[in-house]
């Protein structure tokens, strides 16, 4: 029986933007080809002006998350991937691991922890997705990996309280898709991985590494019993290599992706910076809540309101409206539907997540869009309940 209250008929106006995916995100409010102009194709990232860009890269980085200045900043190959990978097989091995996971990569980091590193002394904490495992488990006196935002499971970290101040182990953060949209506690993080195309939309294959103090100091006086690639080496012979943190990469980066990430801070930094980047998301995130407080038919995958992710939204039909064997068919179709029309566009989650929706609420994304986007899913879901 049909209970929602939503008109048959094909609703009027369309989001002016149908980018609502969870990464490559999109890009920031009038966004054009021409923020790419000063790119410095064809020269070499070592040379004096190429080493100086990307230096503005981790400088104006610092600023807009308001990284300490005691702490180090390098950008890695690899996306996020390739950066929280170099402080896996960089820093742990020392002391036992604990390894939180509730989301698709999370799940990755544990699969590195368990089978690559085939680290003995670690402990895996494991919850399905839109759960939480239990972050009191936590032993302070051991290394942690942990995800901020599960981004396929909808659920985030309402806080890092459960990291004290004088722990004796190392905390490992992927906050690929929290950084640029909520603040990041840094005095809880020691080692902290996001890429370029999550909370600012900025073109991928790039990640950021930041080191606090402590993790810099393990780099020094550690040394895995396994081999590191080199595209993870952030030391030689116990030394830093300080070139890494001062734009000097392990690997060739592409100087245009660097103009396209510069682009995307100087946004940020004009319209007030980390403040106003969370504002933006929280703003957007309120539209989504409202509309599914109290929905007849659509529900979190989150199963605790506390730690819903104001970031990456994921819900799903509800078993009372549509049976669990139905529902992939039909979300499948309702996203095919809306992307045909132009209307929204990889707005189906991950295809390792449950069946269900995921909308990006990062900063990069108008409010006035999401509001124009739920009376479509509405439509679009009115043919099936």
């Amino acid at each position: 029986m049909k209970t929602i209250a939503v008109p048959i008929k094909q609703p009027f106006q369309k989001p002016q933007s149908p980018l609502f995916g969870s990464g490559p995100t999109k890009k920031f409010p009038d966004w054009t080809w021409g923020h790419l102009d000063n790119a410095l194709l064809g020269r070499s990232h070592r040379s004096v002006e190429g080493n100086k860009r990307l230096q503005e890269v981790t400088d104006l980085t610092r600023t807009i998350l308001e990284v300490p200045e005691s702490y180090q900043i390098a950008i890695m190959a690899g996306s996020a991937t390739g950066a929280i990978e170099a402080a896996l097989w960089t820093l742990l091995g020392s002391r036992g691991v604990d390894v939180f996971a509730w989301d698709v990569f999370g799940k990755l980091w544990v699969t590195d922890v368990v089978q690559q590193l085939a680290i003995q002394d670690r402990r895996i904490f494991e919850a399905d997705f839109g759960e939480l495992p239990d972050l009191s488990q936590y032993n302070p006196q051991r290394d942690v990996v942990f995800t901020w935002n599960g981004t396929s499971a909808g659920v985030c970290v309402p806080n890092l309280d459960w990291i004290p101040e004088n722990r004796e182990g190392l905390s490992i953060c992927d906050a690929t898709s929290s950084a640029f949209t909520l603040p990041l506690e840094w005095n809880k993080l020691d080692v902290t991985a996001f890429s370029w195309q999550k909370g600012l939309g900025s073109e991928a294959a790039h990640g950021m590494l930041v080191l606090s103090p402590r993790a810099l100091d393990q780099l020094q006086h550690y040394t895995p019993s396994w081999p590191i690639p080199r595209l993870f080496r952030l030391t030689k012979g116990k030394q830093l290599i300080d070139g890494i943190f001062i734009g000097k990469t392990i690997n060739t980066p592409s100087m245009l992706c660097a103009e396209d990430y510069l682009a995307a801070l100087s946004w940020a930094k004009e319209i007030g910076g980390q403040k106003a980047l969370t504002t933006r998301t929280l703003s957007n995130f309120k539209v989504l809540d409202v509309w599914l407080d109290n929905h007849p038919h659509l529900e979190y995958l989150a199963t605790d309101k506390a730690t819903t992710s104001p970031i990456s939204v994921c819900f799903k039909l509800k078993e009372s409206t549509v049976s669990k064997a139905q529902q992939a068919e039909i979300i499948q179709k309702i996203c095919l539907q809306l992307a045909e029309l132009g209307v929204a566009l990889e707005i189906k989650n991950h295809y390792l997540a449950p069946a269900s929706f995921r909308i990006w609420c990062g900063p990069t994304v108008e409010a006035e869009d999401l509001e124009r986007l739920t009376p479509w899913i509405d439509w679009a879901l009115s043919y099936f309940v």
